[in-house]
């Protein structure tokens, strides 16, 4: 049985389009937990706006859709996944790959991901949102192994974006097949393949 929501929700003032830093953290503390209880299907702006006591233009002025805040406690939520080089390509984007299909598949913002990625091929916004922000700014680790990698002559540094390329479809076709638990045996295969020096 859920929870029972606060009646009346303190009020939250607004300081127009530059985020009140309270405000901004008692709307993403309300976001995940509407999240948590209600799922991806019962997310909404209105539920958010109730839970935090916070007017629904401010939020709409800060995100501009239901997509662009998810993405933003999806964010919020793995910045605490971080790849680290350690002088293996191979060895550091498999560690990293099963953290992060932990997370995808062990939290709600993480099976959010998925319903996120589908949302965006039927919502412009949403696409948008996806590929000149959510991914540049996700994709800062990953990008970050490959070019130490390049550093240390191990790949050849014009190759980083189509081994960028591949690395996130393999990730995102066990995603959105939902394959998360059976594909954990390829992740170290694929990672072998993506990382293998093409220098002769």
């Amino acid at each position: 049985m859920k929870a029972e929501k606060a009646a009346t929700p303190i009020r939250r003032a607004s300081i127009g389009a530059r985020r009140n830093p309270a405000s901004q953290a008692a709307i993403l503390a309300a976001a995940r937990a509407v999240l948590a209880e209600d799922g991806y299907a019962g997310f909404s702006i209105d539920a958010v706006s109730r839970r935090a006591g916070a007017g629904k233009p401010t939020i709409y002025r800060w995100w501009k859709s239901r997509a662009d805040l998810l993405m933003e406690v999806y964010a919020a939520e793995k910045a605490r996944i971080r790849a680290v080089p350690t002088g293996d390509l191979g060895r550091d984007l498999t560690e990293h790959t099963k953290e992060l299909w932990a997370f995808w598949w062990g939290t709600p913002s993480g099976r959010t991901f998925r319903a996120l990625l589908a949302e965006a091929q039927s919502d412009p916004d949403a696409l948008a949102a996806l590929r000149e922000k959510f991914l540049p700014e996700r994709l800062l680790d990953v990008r970050g192994l490959f070019a130490a990698a390049a550093a240390r002559g191990d790949i050849p540094t014009e190759e980083i974006e189509a081994r960028l390329a591949l690395y996130i479809g393999f990730n995102w076709f066990y995603v959105l097949t939902d394959q998360l638990e059976a594909g954990q045996a390829a992740i170290p295969v694929a990672m072998r393949l993506i990382a293998a020096s093409s220098r002769s």
